[in-house]
């Protein structure tokens, strides 16, 4: 056999054995996370692989990390102010799920008028002592170029970190992951976590594609109203966050509320109109009677 065949089927070998992490990552995280099937009955590495919803944890905010650009940095530098983080736990060398990750977060982003650096910030944090500055800033500019807006490259943070930091912040954050040493690789949940300025974990959204409307009510929820408009006020108070499924659920009652609040207010308007138009021509009449 020849070393060319040899290596396309390990380049092969590979591709399948990601592809079947992937899916059943993301499997055992669903089914977990809506009571399916109980963790201790998943097989093998699986039992790890899942999210646990901590909400209103506080992360460890001392952990010590390498940046992109190979700054020795504290996980509490990007909590220095009144912006939310969008937290991803992934690997830069991923053969698959990873990449689908950051995709899907940097599609669902680009949707929104907010800005990294500005209303939020991305903190990704691989869960791969292995792996070195240099990856993360391979994958850092992927993930840009496929965001689409350059300029907010400071507001994108893929950090690098020895074993017991990145298990502290993961384990506080409720993200359980299972090393494979047969294939080097990792078994891992998929979904972003939108956390406060404070790092107090706010939102889980599952996945590998996140609903903008879902990123943004999460953002500005998290930043207790510190960014957004009018209109994100309202739609807070007719969604609501369900932490079962990871989404925001429309209030059916507060709807009904609103509506008829407006309805009233429609009236209300509406009489005082015609009240006014009665008198002015009461008015009016009485005027030319008077000059008659």
């Amino acid at each position: 056999m020849s070393f060319e065949t040899q290596s396309w089927r390990g380049r092969m070998v590979r591709i399948s054995t990601g592809f079947l992490l992937m899916i059943g990552a993301m499997v055992a995280s669903a089914s977990a996370e809506q009571g399916l099937v109980e963790p201790e009955n998943m097989p093998g590495p699986l039992k790890e692989v899942r999210i646990d919803q901590h909400l209103g944890d506080q992360l460890p905010l001392d952990a010590s990390f390498v940046d992109q650009d190979g700054t020795a940095v504290k996980l509490g530098d990007y909590f220095t102010s009144e912006r939310p983080v969008v937290l991803a736990f992934v690997y830069y060398e991923c053969p698959m799920l990873c990449s689908l990750i950051l995709n899907g977060m940097a599609s669902s982003l680009d949707v929104l008028k907010f800005n990294p650096g500005r209303e939020f910030d991305v903190v990704a944090i691989s869960i791969d002592p292995g792996e070195t500055p240099a990856m993360a800033k391979v994958s850092k500019d992927a993930t840009i170029k496929r965001y689409g807006r350059p300029e907010t490259a400071e507001g994108w943070h893929f950090l690098t970190g020895d074993e017991e930091s990145i298990r502290n912040v993961a384990d506080t954050a409720g993200f359980g992951y299972h090393y494979l040493p047969a294939s080097d690789e990792y078994a891992h949940a998929s979904g972003i976590i939108i956390v406060t300025p404070e790092g107090k974990l706010s939102q889980y959204l599952y996945g590998i594609e996140y609903p903008p409307k879902d990123v943004r009510l999460a953002l500005v929820e998290a930043s207790s109203n510190q960014i957004g408009n009018l209109v994100d006020q309202i739609l807070l108070y007719c969604y609501r966050y369900d932490p079962q499924i990871g989404k925001y659920t429309i209030l059916t009652m507060r709807i009904l509320r609103i509506t008829g609040a407006i309805f009233v207010l429609g009236m209300i308007i509406f009489v005082w109109i015609a009240i006014r138009r009665d008198q002015s021509a009461n008015d009016a009449e009485s005027h030319t009677l008077g000059a008659a």
